[in-house]
């Protein structure tokens, strides 16, 4: 027999249980086995489910009523093609594939992931991946309707591989872009960034986090010379956002009943970039030397017309350089003519005055303007190298036309380092010979050696820049010499 006290913990549990199962089966909110599990929680979190709103929340991925067996409700894909352009979308409207004929690197290959690009719908829910039913007209036209939410979709592929897509309904939307792509950065230095443009290009790399407002003209993912990018007809307002899973999220914050823009996937030769417009050809960066780095590539390709290798290019175009500032660096040189005939005065000072730093740099200085000379002359033929160093390393690092460009021997690619670090040492030895030839502006032998030794540090600072950046180097640093010797036998 049970005792009091186990009689009341009995009854304690069994009621317990009459309260527990009572409460679940009248009052706790029904399970919909219906609902999708892709029902966000930003929706679930922002709107409050009715008996009515279960059934559209039973339809919010898919964006088809639960009973509508006629339309898709699972991933299809259509394949467009023209004149050896191909595009590839799910019936949800995520890109899957973009090809073009004049790419070096495939699509998948530019972003490492299965799906590149999503447009979302922005419903009461939130953004909404919608099915479509698709019907394709031909190889190079598609429509699609969403019959829960009004929304059409067409695509078209035109003759310059651009993909012109529209968004048609009766109510008016918002709209969610969102690229995906794995961060990477390559051995020449190219990493895997978001492009956006509106007033100027600016450059996210992948995984950075960053939560921006902007007028936006077009926004994707720059890798390895090429750009995939979405195009919109006009700059509009736009929020944008980029996160360390790798996201580019970009929200069109006013709604509209029609949205339109361009989907292209290409490979960044520059004047192909402009003839597809909408200054895309701003995805390559020149950098603040653009005014001078658009001629050198120019000249470039002028020449590469009629002499197809790009080495020889960049040799002639460096020796043109400097016939075109040699009137400038002539005073210079003459200059530095002067400060060698007075290196045997200079020495006299430095043992005279070796106990008297001050005197004898006072009297160094009275000598130097005695004899019309200027110190700091050698550095003048180094400063205007200096932007016109920067601009062609901007070419050779930003455009395409490079890429994979050959030039005599080893060197099978001019955009990427010497593999056997030959014009390394070259350019190190020419610039050791050029230090030899100018004379040494100090007499004390600790900066003398390390003047000396400036050459060997810089040819090891370019060791591992690109092959057509030291070409052009050591030939602007021979031509240079023989100015320079030129010039000294002149003054003679």
């Amino acid at each position: 027999m049970l005792n009091s006290d186990q009689k009341r913990a009995f009854v304690a549990v069994l009621l317990s249980g009459v309260v527990l199962f009572g409460w679940q089966y009248y009052f706790a909110p029904k399970n919909n086995v219906n609902t999708p599990k892709a029902i966000t929680t930003e929706a679930l979190a922002t709107k409050t489910i009715d008996s009515k709103d279960a059934t559209d929340a039973a339809v919010l991925s898919s964006g088809t009523p639960a009973n509508a067996a006629n339309l898709p409700m699972t991933i299809t894909s259509n394949t467009l093609s023209h004149n050896g352009f191909e595009f590839r979308i799910n019936n949800d409207l995520s890109v899957t594939e973009m090809k073009n004929p004049n790419s070096v690197f495939s699509f998948s290959s530019l972003t490492d992931v299965a799906l590149p690009l999503k447009i979302q719908v922005v419903t009461d829910y939130g953004p909404m991946d919608l099915f479509f039913q698709m019907v394709q007209s031909g190889s190079n036209k598609i429509s699609g309707k969403n019959t829960n939410y009004g929304v059409n979709f067409t695509a078209s592929i035109l003759d310059n591989g651009r993909v012109a897509f529209n968004l048609s309904s009766d109510k008016a939307y918002k709209y969610r872009f969102i690229f995906d792509a794995k961060e990477k950065k390559l051995d020449n230095g190219q990493v895997r960034q978001f492009a956006l443009f509106g007033n100027d290009v600016k450059l996210i790399a992948v995984t950075n986090d960053k939560d921006e407002d902007g007028t936006l003209k077009w926004f994707g993912v720059d890798f390895n010379y090429h750009l995939f990018a979405l195009i919109l007809n006009d700059k509009i307002p736009a929020k944008y956002k980029t996160t360390t899973a790798g996201q580019l999220i970009v929200d069109v914050p006013t709604a509209s009943k029609t949205f339109s823009g361009d989907l292209v996937f290409t490979k960044k030769n520059y004047d192909t970039l402009i003839g597809l417009g909408d200054n895309l050809h701003l995805a390559v960066d020149f950098g603040f030397f653009a005014v001078l780095a658009v001629p050198i590539l120019r000249g470039l390709q002028f020449i590469h017309k009629f002499i197809p290798n790009y080495g020889i290019a960049i040799i002639l175009l460096t020796i043109l350089i400097r016939l075109i500032t040699f009137p400038l660096q002539y005073k210079s040189f003459k200059s530095m003519k002067k400060m060698q005939g007075i290196q045997p005065e200079l020495q006299k000072i430095k043992e005279k005055y070796k106990d008297e730093p001050q005197k004898m740099q006072k009297e160094t200085m009275d000598l130097f303007k005695k004899a019309g000379a200027n110190p700091l002359s050698g550095c003048l033929p180094l400063l205007l190298q200096m932007p016109f160093f920067f601009a062609i390393y901007r070419v050779l690092y930003s455009a395409v036309e490079l890429v994979g460009a050959p030039f005599y021997g080893w060197i099978h690619d001019l955009s990427i380092h010497d593999p056997f670090y030959v014009l390394p040492v070259l350019m190190g030895l020419a610039m050791l010979a050029q230090q030899k030839l100018t004379p040494q502006t100090t007499v004390d032998p600790t900066q003398q050696k390390i003047m000396m030794f400036m050459p060997v540090v810089f040819a090891f600072i370019m060791k591992s820049l690109p092959a057509g950046l030291v070409l052009y180097i050591f030939v602007s640093t021979v031509v240079g010499v023989v100015q320079q010797t030129i010039v000294y036998k002149m003054a003679d």
